[in-house]
């Protein structure tokens, strides 16, 4: 019957995935676990690397202390691969880019402190830009694009909407069909009763391997979308004063069926549609980073814009 030792020396010599020896210490790290167990008859030996959460099974073909050798070929079988993703400085950088918007109501209340952390963090970004040529893979820039962050000051009267009463601009947004080479610049308006859209289409063409020339060329007013029923309170408070709805509940169901009423007419009505036939109507844009999440963006009026892509852990975990 063979010794252990001796079985230790076999498999190292006969087996190609990593193993350590039962009777022996691991001479690198990351640390291993080794163990021994029959399996149909056959004497198995494992061992797993903690630290990848990767376990390997090796069956014993010789005599040993276990029994004898069954001359049955058995190879090296990984037998559960967990790789644990390792975050990189890039990653890093974009989760604090990220997290530098919270509060800042896409860039209109950002203080001149956060701006200036914001600048020092797109720097870094576009010094790791993965995909220096842009324009060589539109690919990446298709589909549609959320923007969490701007500078560029012509957007702040649009933001601004949003602070009034009733009002809130819910999504800014840009979509690129990279194979018809078009764009679609839309804003989402969301208040009480309603929710409408402006947007705008225009033709794009490369003109550098980062720059992109973009003219205008329709409008587009969304058909409102009204809400079919209203929440009516209890109470209100105004001025201090709390005061009982209860006896204005039947004139305000009143209203609110003929919101309903006015919903199934304006909703079916199709969006209102305006050629743009100025020709100052383009301007270009420079990508500056792009990777398969996180666009970097700057225009000719000398703003930046930072867009995430729909469907991104990043918008996911992103606060305004």
């Amino acid at each position: 019957m063979a010794s252990l030792s001796h079985l230790n020396q076999q498999l190292l010599s006969t087996n190609t995935l990593p193993f350590t020896p039962l009777n022996s210490t691991p001479s690198i790290s990351p640390p291993t676990i080794g163990f021994r167990s029959k399996s149909f008859g056959r004497p198995i030996v494992a061992s797993a690397d903690v630290s990848r959460r990767v376990v390997y099974v090796h069956a014993v073909t010789s005599d040993d202390e276990w029994g004898p050798d069954r001359d049955v070929p058995y190879a090296g079988v990984a037998v559960a691969v967990e790789e644990k993703p390792v975050e990189t400085e890039t990653d890093k950088l974009k989760k604090a880019l990220v997290d530098s918007f919270y509060g800042t109501d896409r860039g209109l209340k950002a203080s001149s402190e956060t701006r200036a952390e914001i600048v020092e963090l797109i720097s870094q970004l576009e010094a790791k830009n993965p995909t220096p040529a842009p324009t060589d893979a539109l690919t990446l820039l298709n589909g549609k694009w959320i923007l969490v962050y701007t500078s560029f000051a012509g957007l702040f009267p649009l933001l601004s909407s949003g602070t009034l009463p009733l009002v809130k601009v819910e999504e800014i947004s840009q979509t690129i069909d990279s194979e018809a080479f078009t764009v679609q610049n839309s804003v989402r308006f969301a208040g009480p009763l309603t929710t409408t859209s402006i947007s705008t289409n225009a033709k794009f063409e490369v003109r550098s391997p980062k720059r992109v020339q973009i003219k205008f060329d329709e409008g587009i007013i969304g058909t409102p979308q009204l809400t079919d029923s209203l929440e009516i309170p209890e109470n209100v408070e105004f001025l201090g004063q709390r005061i009982d709805l209860t006896p204005f509940k039947g004139i305000l169901t009143s209203v609110q069926n003929t919101a309903s009423s006015v919903v199934r007419t304006i909703s079916n009505q199709p969006p209102l549609k305006f050629p743009i036939s100025n020709n100052k109507a383009q301007s270009w844009l420079l990508t500056t980073y792009l990777d398969e999440e996180l666009r970097i963006s700057r225009g000719d009026g000398g703003g930046v814009f930072v867009l995430i892509k729909e469907g991104s852990s990043l918008l996911t975990n992103q606060r305004n």
